[in-house]
């Protein structure tokens, strides 16, 4: 028993001086976790910073609890500020950095430098941090910006809120909406342009869609992304302000002052550059990525866009349906089938028809759509009445551009004669199609 705790014992004192007595020249733990900093004053350290780059900056607040505090404090600082708070929005490119890096690209960096440096705080006093931090930036405000349609400043806002709130979840997205929400009043001008006239409030409209697209939807690369932002600006309103924020946000606008055309679809023939956003916006809420919405409450906002600010023409409905895909067409044509309007259907799809004649798309589609919304009805007397409206409708839309070509100067803005040429077109196409349907099932049998 001696013999075997003798041989022990040697084992004891060897463990406790490693954990009492430090090594010769080591410090202590504040002096680790700044390394061969330690050395340096506070004012070098700082000097050293200005000479890394803002990823190498962003590494560094990896290391240790320490520097990342060090960090914090050189970022509030007025050398920081001006080192990392880069201004030139309205010019592509930064001055002094190598060519081709673009500002941009800067506010990604500074977005994970932040990032790193607040990991450890609670999302809320994150926010605030990087709110004082940025506060001085006035191109990053709502109304800040003396010229917004030529500043960079909105979407550098966006791409570093993108970086910064990367791999957050739901709850402190929320949050962090709903903090931008408060802090740049947008509930209350989203309330002023979706309840004045329409046009009556140009510059706030241009201004809240412009922030709105920069900073909240266009970084986001994930489309589950985007769909949840896009709900978060829509949800709070009702169905026709939520239409009516859709058409300002996505809609068509001014190519000379950037604002908003309100008019456009009401006029005439519109194009599909000025539909297309829309469409994208739509066919996103429709998407799976968009849980919140149901297939009703895209249908219901479809309808309400195409009143805004007044009823649209059929062509551009129907352009705006065809830009959305195929399920959100269907869904809004079966809808009107199933609830008995088949005037209403049967006047859309004759404007398909037109659309497709003049934009060039295969006419056997709209063929292949009228047969499957022929399928909702319920009973043969009901779909015999939509095709005998179709037909009626066709004839009846080609006696009114008749009678348009007839009584008009025949000028060369007047586009009554070649409205009239791509309807009878259309016509022809889409029966000549119906005919290649009806000829191959009957040879098939």
């Amino acid at each position: 028993m001696t013999s075997s705790a003798g041989s022990s014992c040697p084992s004891i004192p060897r463990r406790s001086s490693r954990r009492c007595c430090p090594a010769p020249g080591r410090d202590s733990q504040p002096l680790s976790a700044l390394g061969d900093f330690q050395t340096l004053p506070l004012e070098i350290f700082q000097m050293v910073l200005n000479y890394l780059p803002v990823k190498d900056i962003s590494m560094l607040s990896m290391v240790s609890k320490t520097i990342s505090s060090r960090l914090i404090n050189y970022i509030s600082t007025s050398s920081g500020s001006r080192r990392l708070l880069l201004q030139d929005f309205h010019s592509p490119e930064i001055p002094g950095r190598k060519e081709g890096a673009s500002i941009l690209e800067h506010y990604k960096s500074l977005g994970l430098l932040l990032k790193r440096c607040t990991l450890l705080l609670p999302t809320r006093d994150r926010l605030k941090y990087v709110h004082k931090v940025l506060s001085g930036v006035s191109c990053f405000k709502l109304s800040g910006c003396a010229s917004p349609l030529h500043c960079l400043g909105l979407q550098c806002y966006g791409v570093f809120l993108q970086i910064l709130t990367a791999g957050w979840d739901e709850l402190e997205c929320h949050r962090v909406f709903n903090f931008l929400w408060e802090l740049s009043s947008l509930a209350r001008k989203v309330q002023t342009v979706v309840s004045s006239k329409p046009g009556s409030a140009r510059r706030l409209e241009l201004r809240v869609r412009l922030f709105c697209r920069a900073v909240l939807l266009s970084p986001w690369s994930h489309r589950s992304d985007s769909a949840f932002w896009l709900t978060r600006i829509l949800k709070p309103w009702p169905m026709v302000n939520q239409a009516r924020l859709l058409y300002i946000i996505f809609g068509p606008v001014s190519s000379l002052d950037g604002h908003v055309v309100w008019q456009k679809m009401i006029e005439g023939p519109t194009d599909e550059s000025s539909l297309k956003g829309l469409a994208d916006a739509i066919k996103l809420l429709y998407g799976t990525e968009a849980r919140e919405w149901t297939a009703d409450d895209v249908i219901s906002l479809v309808d309400e866009l195409s009143v805004v600010p007044q009823e649209w023409l059929m062509e551009n409905n129907a352009r705006l349906l065809l830009l959305s895909g195929n399920s959100i067409c269907f869904t809004f044509m079966a809808s009107k089938a199933v609830n008995g309007r088949a005037v209403e259907l049967a006047r859309l799809m004759v404007f398909m028809a037109l659309v497709c004649e003049k934009d060039l798309y295969c006419m056997d589609w709209a063929v292949r759509m009228m047969q499957k919304v022929c399928k909702v009805f319920s009973t043969h007397w009901e779909r015999n009445n939509f095709l005998q409206c179709l037909e009626n409708t066709f004839a009846h839309m080609l006696m009114e551009m008749l009678q348009a070509v007839l009584a008009g100067e025949h000028e060369e803005e007047d586009g009554s004669f070649l409205n009239l040429f791509h309807l009878v077109n259309a016509q022809a196409n889409f029966h000549k199609e119906i005919l290649y349907v009806a000829m191959g099932s009957s040879s098939s049998s």
